[in-house]
């Protein structure tokens, strides 16, 4: 109650409240192959569904679920449609970072006056089962924003979809809630601005170049956030080095701005990434070199170093507590969209120490494929 409360609090305060991210929707070229992916990896659920069996004649979407996780995946059925013309530019990327409003016309009237790109003006879906409220505002590449009311709304998610009632997976991959999402730019101080004037969202967090580098690449970013702390997103460019960086790699591949990756967050890291490497997913290695220098650089922590080593979990420590994460290979063809699986006890970070041995993880990656 207490937590509910300063929540409410934060967005009486706030210049634009938004509540939450609702879902994070992926344009992919096989929907139902993806879904397989995503349900068997991270040990998601169906729990809703749209296509030809429910009248939708162009495109399907499939809703799955894990904790307040929420991802919707979507394919086009034929050709030319805008979906496939998308996944043709950039592969399988994320399209839409729907974002839960509490009154939609005035969140939506306020975020255009103060420059929001306008996609869609505010529409209503309706259904038996209630009503939903939706507009949606450009923002970075051909990426969008869903601004999402659904207050009321007792279907399994929009009207339009049916429910699917699929059984729980047998290995809990400990997943529990989006973190953060890190968004690759050419010009991060324009999205910056964008995201502050636009979205009423701060800087949290700043990183220079000479702070975010290996020897041969470096970035810098500037990380954001809505007025509760519910939404964060890191920002980045690249930054000039003795070669090509991550972040560029990400541009060229993708074909323009994007996200970069999505973390989700859990509050049993050892768990979660045991569960997620026995379902398949193939994490960045750390070598044992790291581990050596961690308790001089972390101090005290509940985690055993030996576990962390075998799993290649980072850890890193600020003044508010400390933080353990772990970063995925790309999830498709093109080195992309990959995931982070973080676990936060007390830091509100993004793992500033371990930007090195981050970097040069991925850097091994870019070398083997000839783009470093």
């Amino acid at each position: 109650m207490v937590i509910q409360q300063e929540q409410s609090l934060d967005l009486m305060r706030d210049v634009l409240p938004i509540e939450d991210i609702d879902y994070v929707e992926i344009y992919s070229g096989n929907a139902k192959q993806a879904v397989f992916y995503y349900c068997k990896l991270f040990g998601m659920k169906v729990v809703a569904y749209k296509g030809l069996e429910t009248g939708c004649r162009d495109h399907v979407s499939y809703v799955l679920e894990k904790g307040d996780i929420r991802l919707v995946i979507t394919g086009a059925f034929e050709p030319d449609h805008e979906i496939a013309e998308f996944v043709k530019k950039h592969g399988d990327a994320v399209k839409d970072i729907a974002l839960r409003v509490h009154d939609l016309e005035q969140t939506y009237q306020q975020a255009i006056e103060r420059g929001g790109v306008a996609i869609c003006e505010p529409f209503v879906e309706v259904d038996e089962l209630g009503t939903v409220k939706k507009a949606v505002i450009g923002t970075f590449g051909d990426t969008v924003h869903t601004l999402i009311e659904r207050s009321g709304y007792t279907g399994s998610f929009v009207p339009g979809y049916d429910s699917v009632d699929e059984e729980e997976p047998e290995i809990d991959t400990a997943i529990a809630r989006f973190d953060h999402l890190a968004i690759n730019v050419e010009q991060m101080d324009e999205w910056v601005e964008y995201y502050e004037k636009v979205f009423g969202f701060t800087m949290i967090k700043e990183f220079r170049k000479e702070e975010v580098s290996s020897d041969s690449s470096s970035l810098m970013t500037k990380a954001l956030s809505n007025g509760n702390h519910r939404i964060k997103m890191p920002i980045v460019e690249p930054a000039p080095g003795k070669k090509k960086s991550q972040v560029q790699e990400f541009i060229d591949y993708n074909f323009g701005a994007g996200v970069q990756h999505v973390a989700l967050e859990t509050d049993d890291i050892l768990k979660a990434v045991e569960n997620l490497q026995k379902n398949g997913i193939r994490f960045l290695h750390t070598p044992d070199s790291y581990y050596e220098l961690l308790p001089s650089r972390v101090g005290e922590i509940d985690e055993s170093l030996d576990e962390l080593n075998r799993l290649n979990i980072l850890v890193d420590r600020d003044e508010e507590g400390y933080l353990l994460q772990i970063f995925s290979q790309p999830m498709q063809d093109r080195p992309t969209m990959f995931f982070e699986i973080i676990q936060r006890k007390g830091s509100n970070g993004f793992g500033n120490g371990n930007i090195r041995a981050l970097f040069e993880a991925v850097e091994r990656e870019q070398e083997k494929r000839g783009n470093l």
